[in-house]
């Protein structure tokens, strides 16, 4: 059982929506069946998962012992920067879903490591997403950590939910930076015009933190540097668009597929060129402080080298 508690940035939140964020290694699907099954309690009564958080609100959930998952093992291939009984860090290419998901329950990152650890990842209830902590879009490439027991995973999310965890990220990004570096500092909430992205422009959202540092600036567009203070939803290109210099590639926060034929007539962009760099964090048993870096890859290596 584990009691949480609303505060002035997470009232008016939904109780699925509030539970996201609390308890950022489950999916909002498995934390409504909580619901609906009677294992949440806010205030020490049953909810439902449009219920909106009041300040100060207590909810306790119950979450069912373990049992084993339903996904497939598939034979493909991990490119592991480090790996013990407790948990794997990897890099993730671009183009692999992390875990799978309706209508896409085949060919993804946790389908490989139940190949790759047999049997000794940590999963909840039969969600299909074993060990998943954080997670990177598809089109994202770059460090992502797994948990191999149950006892790594608790001790991963609450490293996450207290943001002990720093994140760096590369990535090109459009335009001329008027400033080498700087930070971005808004709220993200669900776009108005559109349901399916995030926004800066809200009324009301979570505070949300960027710094970015331009490594090298090109006629066109820059690599620039990003270290994320908060996990939001798409967080770097909403911010990065906010101001200006969308990821290049970014199909949905970017700027027009117009804009984009110049830089593609000389050179392929199939994705939002974005790269978790670097990934720092505490061993969940010896306790040691880890830095896990995973290399530039070949698309962005191109870009910057065509530059």
């Amino acid at each position: 059982m584990t009691m949480h508690v609303a505060t002035e940035d997470t009232r008016g939140l939904r109780l699925d929506r509030f539970l996201q964020t609390e308890l950022s290694g489950h999916s909002r699907a498995f934390l409504q069946k909580l619901i609906e099954q009677g294992r949440v309690l806010v205030n020490g009564k049953l909810s439902k998962p449009s219920h909106r958080m009041r300040l100060g609100d207590n909810v306790s959930v119950e979450i069912p012992p373990l049992r084993s998952l339903e996904a497939a093992s598939e034979a493909i291939p991990l490119d592991v920067l480090f790996e013990d009984d407790d948990l794997i860090v990897v890099n993730k290419p671009a183009g692999l879903v992390v875990h799978p998901a309706a209508g896409n329950t085949e060919h993804t990152l946790v389908n490989a490591l139940l190949h790759h650890c047999r049997g000794k990842l940590a999963g909840i209830s039969g969600v299909e997403r074993p060990g998943i902590v954080h997670r990177l879009d598809k089109g994202t490439s770059g460090c992502l950590v797994v948990a191999k027991t149950d006892a790594a995973h608790q001790s991963l999310v609450a490293q996450f939910k207290s943001r002990a965890v720093k994140k760096i990220y590369r990535a090109i990004c459009w335009g001329k930076f008027g400033q080498p570096n700087g930070r971005i500092d808004t709220v993200i909430g669900r776009s108005k015009s559109d349901r399916k992205k995030m926004s800066a422009r809200v009324a009301r959202g979570r505070p949300s933190l960027t710094e970015y540092r331009v490594l090298k600036q090109f006629d066109q567009f820059a690599l620039v540097e990003l270290t994320l203070h908060t996990g939001r939803t798409h967080q770097i290109r909403v911010h990065i668009a906010h101001i200006g210099h969308p990821v290049v590639g970014d199909a949905v926060y970017g700027r027009s597929r117009s804009a984009l034929h110049a830089l593609r007539s000389t050179i392929s962009v199939a994705r939002p060129l974005l790269h978790a760099y670097k990934l720092s964090l505490t061993h969940p048993l010896t306790g040691k402080f880890l830095d896990f870096e995973a290399p530039i890859p070949a698309d962005m290596e191109e870009i910057i080298g065509n530059g």
